[in-house]
């Protein structure tokens, strides 16, 4: 995203203005209560089945070089995003920046827009550094950092290529826009440090049509 830092920041800024992108939390009561509803959105979706494969990121030459890769449904773009301050970029845009591109442990690394395929939202990807944290504490810090997110429900989750990891399923509402919608993201842990992938939507319905290519992305993964 040299595409850059410039257009994953009007990206992200304009995924605030959705309702789609802010640090901050809340997040559902307890572990027992996480695991009784961590299928609730599984249960909610819509739309095809199975989306179809539009090739794969992570790997060395692809559009992302991430930890992981994984399948991108057919027609969803994938470009990195550039973390690099731009040229001319003041010390308030820059700490802007930071803060845009930044969610909890983890910083962007890759956005997968569905626009081409017809969507408005993005997949994106999120990457740390190493360290001794398992999968479900990245990801309930990525949450707590998303300002109204709530009724987080956790689950751990396994793939037929035997990657594990944990998966949520939240709520995130919207202040700026008085609305509710449901979001989701998986975390798994790499040598190279863990991995978030994170799917929004600008609503509800959007958000489970979009689903197959984020089902697609988690059966597919594949950590190295």
């Amino acid at each position: 995203m040299r595409v850059g830092a410039g257009r994953m920041r009007r990206g992200v800024a304009c995924a605030t203005l959705l309702g789609a992108v802010v640090p901050g939390c809340s997040e559902g009561s307890g572990e027992a209560a996480d695991d009784r509803a961590s299928t609730s959105a599984e249960a909610s979706g819509g739309g095809p089945a199975a989306a179809k494969s539009g090739g794969s990121v992570g790997a060395a030459g692809s559009a992302c070089e991430l930890p992981v890769t994984f399948d991108v449904a057919a027609d969803w773009e994938a470009k990195a995003v550039d973390t690099e301050p731009g040229e001319g970029d003041d010390e308030p845009a820059r700490e802007l920046a930071d803060a845009l591109l930044r969610q909890g442990p983890v910083t962007a690394a890759c956005e997968i827009d569905a626009k081409p395929a017809g969507h408005i939202g993005f997949l994106r990807v999120w990457t740390g550094e190493p360290g001794d944290a398992d999968a479900r504490s990245v990801l309930r810090e990525f949450v707590a950092a998303e300002q109204g997110a709530e009724k987080a429900a956790y689950r751990a989750f396994e793939t037929a290529d035997g990657v594990t990891g944990t998966e949520v399923t939240y709520r995130y509402r919207s202040k700026a826009l008085d609305e509710t919608k449901e979001e989701r993201a998986l975390a798994v842990t790499t040598k190279r440090g863990p991995v978030v992938l994170h799917l929004g939507g600008m609503d509800t319905g959007e958000h489970r049509a979009m689903l197959p290519a984020y089902e697609l992305a988690r059966r597919t993964l594949r950590v190295g």
